[in-house]
């Protein structure tokens, strides 16, 4: 069993990806970071005939946007019932839209930039934990079609087989936004756009400190100095202390994951009959799915720490697998791996700035297509291209017993073990 990421083995970094083998001395926009949002950022600026270079401290796509489950639809982390008492039926239905455009970016980026990601839209279905999970159906589904025109699939228990090859659940509903993609083959394919269309991408290039200029920014890396007209900081859930006052805005918090070895076609079908992204009803919810070369995917939020060893990771993951899918039981583990994912106390996305620093981060496990999305979004703000943005609109709770370490996560993980067991 590896201790690495699955995509990146089957799809690794090109040889030929165009990185610059120089920092440039002068630049437009700095950006921070050279996942998702900092590689749509930096597309977006260089198509707008704005100068920008992506920094990143490892390689390009290292960190969560080559480590996630490829799964991605539409809504945000926070439950729209909450963002709507919140801030209002208006902007409540501003995010859900930006949500369904987040959808639509990526569908841009696959079939009008030609980035071949393994794309296939067949829905999501989640599936109840509890047979109380299947009985709350009616009170919120109800709630989605009345506020936002927006209907479910609900999937009676007797009913499942026709979608999942399990007997461990009790029901379940599909929205049918739901789509499955390559997650390494995105994020390459997003830097090859981003580049070809004039972006600059430097790696092993850390920031280690920004320093404000009476006009733009002196940005210190490991591989030298830029100056720079504005920074934005796109580093999520691997955010660190460049930027005085960030980290208190964003917790890190571990996801894992582990891959079987390819399934014959047969098994395949019996698992997932339709092509189903699948996700359930727990709070420290499960999310899986059949890989594009037929292998089981089986990830999950079983100890929200970055630091779970990953033989340990893959054991308890295995043992929910099974659970699920017996058929499974003698199915080797290929790959065990890790990624960080941003988590904010609102659990809302946010744009902000920081002594006139850019950032975009807290996407909660919603990034594949909310990270691009709000790269987009930063980048508009900065063009004038857009005066506003709801991300940027909304504050950006903090609070004082937080400032580098998440000491209270332990506490967290039991609260979310008590809901799940009173659930």
């Amino acid at each position: 069993m590896k201790l690495t990421p699955y995509w990146t083995d089957d799809s690794p970094r090109p040889a030929d990806l165009p990185v610059a083998a120089d920092l440039p001395n002068q630049i437009d926009v700095a950006i921070v970071g050279g996942g998702y949002t900092g590689l749509s950022a930096a597309r977006t600026l260089a198509k707008s005939g704005v100068s920008a270079v992506v920094l990143e401290r490892e390689t390009i796509g290292w960190g969560a946007s080559s480590r996630n489950a490829g799964i991605t639809g539409c809504s945000l982390k926070q439950k729209s019932k909450t963002i709507f008492k919140w801030y209002g039926e208006e902007l409540g239905r501003i995010f859900w839209e930006a949500s369904l455009d987040a959808l639509e970016l990526i569908k841009e980026l696959v079939y009008e930039e030609g980035i071949d990601c393994d794309w296939a839209q067949n829905g999501d279905l989640c599936v109840y934990y509890k047979s109380s999970h299947y009985e709350e159906d009616p009170v919120w589904t109800d709630w989605y079609a009345e506020k936002l025109g927006h209907s479910f699939d609900i999937i009676a228990p007797d009913a499942m087989r026709s979608e999942i090859g399990s007997d461990a659940y009790y029901g379940g509903f599909v929205d049918e936004h739901g789509a499955g993609l390559h997650p390494s083959k995105l994020v390459f394919g997003l830097a090859e756009v981003a580049a070809d269309n004039g972006a600059q991408l430097c790696e092993n290039a850390g920031v280690t400190g920004i320093e404000k200029l009476a006009q733009g920014y002196l940005v210190h890396t490991e591989r030298g100095s830029i100056h720079a007209r504005e920074v934005v900081v796109a580093t999520n859930g691997y955010t660190d202390g460049v930027v005085r006052g960030l980290r208190p805005r964003v917790i890190p918090v571990g996801s894992y994951s582990i891959v079987t070895e390819p399934l014959s076609e047969d098994l395949q079908r019996e698992l997932s009959p339709k092509g189903r992204m699948f996700w359930d009803s727990k709070w420290f919810l499960n999310y899986f799915r059949l890989t594009p070369d037929g292998r089981m995917l089986w990830g999950g939020r079983n100890n929200l720490s970055t630091g779970l060893d990953l033989v340990d990771s893959a054991e308890i993951l295995r043992k929910e697998m099974v659970h699920a899918f017996p058929q499974l039981s003698d199915v080797p583990i290929t790959h065990s791996w890790t990624g960080q994912l941003g988590l904010t106390f609102d659990l809302m996305p946010h744009i902000g700035q920081i002594d006139g620093i850019y950032y975009a981060l807290g996407f909660g496990g919603h990034g594949l297509h909310t990270a691009i999305y709000l790269g987009r979004e930063v980048a508009q703000l900065i063009t004038g291209e857009k005066a506003s943005s709801p991300f940027a609109e909304i504050p950006h709770r903090t609070y004082f017993f937080y400032r580098k370490n998440a000491w209270f996560m332990p506490l967290a993980v039991m609260f979310y073990r008590i809901r799940d067991w009173l659930s």
